[in-house]
């Protein structure tokens, strides 16, 4: 079964396509439908996945899923939090992740010590059988951590190198694949999102 995945983030297709296996479907990234991006306008990652699940439905005229996702740093009160992706951008710097990870890195520069750098990713999931589906299924999963003071790590993407889980004593960058998988936010909100499709959609 195909589903939309309403990004084109090759790392999200990745890890979602590894999570989403056991229902056998087979992820499809919206721009490969030529499907354009949706705004993403709203404070939440919830109202914006949602949006997101929606517009791809309605371009693709079937099921869809959106990922939205981020960073929340405690000491800047949340942020970079929905515009994770565009923290750099948003203060006059390039576009990227190295930028994003160095840009934080300055904002924390005033909160040197570990409690006051603590973190967590987060990831809310929301799946649609239609545009106008009235019971979408939504899930959450957050990943606890603290931001280390410089990057650490070649796997991943986003802030992987910068989030230190303290009982692994590694950065996300620093984890193979599936062990990502296995414990991060995206992983715990697809689990999530796993048994719901298996009880509202019936599948599996």
């Amino acid at each position: 079964m195909k589903l939309v995945l309403a990004s084109n983030n090759a790392g999200k297709l990745a890890e979602l396509q590894s999570l989403f296996a056991p229902l056998g479907f087979v992820l499809v990234r919206q721009g490969e439908l030529g499907i354009p991006e949706a705004e993403e306008p709203h404070p939440t990652f919830i109202e914006n996945a949602l949006a997101k699940a929606r517009h791809a439905a309605r371009h693709a005229k079937g099921a869809a899923i959106a990922d939205d996702s981020g960073l929340c740093v405690d000491a800047l009160g949340g942020a970079p939090g929905v515009r994770s992706a565009r923290y750099a951008e948003d203060h006059g710097h390039a576009k990227g992740d190295t930028s994003n990870n160095r840009v934080l890195l300055e904002k924390l520069s005033a909160f040197p010590g570990a409690s006051q750098r603590s973190a967590r990713f987060v990831c809310a999931l929301v799946a649609v059988r239609s545009a106008d589906d009235p019971q979408p299924l939504v899930a959450m999963g957050r990943w606890a951590g603290v931001i280390w003071p410089a990057p650490r790590g070649e796997s991943g993407f986003g802030y992987d190198p910068l989030l230190y889980i303290l009982e692994l004593q590694q950065t996300v960058a620093e984890l193979s694949p599936a062990d990502k998988n296995e414990r991060s936010h995206r992983g715990l909100a697809a689990r999530e999102m796993l048994r719901q499709m298996r009880e509202v959609w019936g599948l599996g």
